[in-house]
């Protein structure tokens, strides 16, 4: 299959390079390298650096994809909310350049969106059906985009997906985007540093290997379309998250706690079920299994 991977040069999309590369799939990325690294980028792959704020037409011509897995994205809530329009312009009108690309093809397009930005507070495992009530204009974006999904899929019958995704990491993760945590915990203790709590710590979140992300997303192709968590059904606070952290890294350095921050979620955690159910989707990593993981791939960078 030939396929192209927007954002294939970030955290989450070279991990799903790495896998559709593992199937035999033909791979073609397209990436800025605004927050993209070349180096994550596997040699197999074909890297167009190109901003899919920019016409897509040469380079969707000279691959002919079968399918997009888009994953370009602006992923900082904190900059959504500083800078909307800029936030807009990728992850709305991105995407619908990257649909409209994709129609003249006839791809189907795999997107990436959010689960915790979209749901908002979660009293139980958020389900597709829950209540959409997306807190920042990053998680408003990506609903937006899902909208648009929905729409072509209704207006051209199309089989795109969009997938939400709960909280990421792993190796190659970037501390600044939406669930940074994990790779800014690591970071300080591989520093030897203080890493830093905000609020009580008791705020709880869906944290999901990359890997077994990676996995869902190129299990999708060919499947009808829909919406899809991706997650593990499983909530862990902050402070529990530190603790298996400092236990992978082999240290007692304590936190500390800052003030908490305005409008953070405090509990936000997926239901798997019809990933299962429709994908055959389950994630295999244990939460400390995948921090040893990413804690041994900081370590050695």
């Amino acid at each position: 299959m030939r396929a192209i991977v927007t954002g294939g040069a970030g955290f989450i999309g070279s991990h799903v390079v790495d896998a559709l590369l593992a199937r035999g799939d033909e791979v073609a990325v397209i990436d800025s390298l605004a927050r993209g690294k070349e180096e994550n980028v596997a040699a197999a792959a074909e890297l167009q650096v190109h901003d899919i704020r920019e016409p897509l037409d040469d380079v969707f011509d000279a691959v002919r994809p079968e399918a997009i897995y888009h994953l370009a994205a602006q992923v900082d809530v904190r900059l959504s909310v500083e800078r909307p329009i800029d936030d807009a312009d990728v992850n709305v009108l991105g995407t619908v350049r990257i649909l409209e690309a994709a129609r003249r093809h006839g791809a189907q397009v795999v997107f990436a969106s959010t689960g915790g930005a979209i749901y908002g507070e979660c009293e139980v495992a958020a389900s597709e059906d829950s209540p959409l009530e997306p807190l920042s204009p990053y998680g408003t974006g990506k609903l937006a985009a899902e909208e648009y999904i929905r729409s072509y899929n209704r207006l051209y019958g199309t089989r795109h997906i969009a997938l939400r995704y709960g909280n990421v990491y792993g190796p190659r993760q970037d501390p600044h985007g939406e669930a940074g945590v994990v790779a800014i915990f690591l970071g300080a203790l591989a520093r030897g540093e203080q890493a830093r709590i905000y609020g009580d710590g008791l705020q709880s979140r869906d944290y999901v290997y990359v890997g077994d992300v990676a996995r869902a997303t190129t299990s999708t192709l060919g499947q009808d379309s829909g919406v899809y968590n991706v997650g593990t059904g499983r909530e862990t606070s902050v402070v529990d998250l530190y603790a298996l952290c400092t236990k992978v890294a082999g240290s007692d350095i304590p936190a500390e706690h800052a003030p908490a921050r305005l409008g953070e979620l405090q509990r936000s955690f997926l239901d798997p079920t019809r990933a299962a159910d429709s994908l055959g989707f389950t994630a295999m990593v244990d939460l400390e299994d995948g921090l040893r993981a990413t804690w041994e791939w900081i370590t050695k960078e």
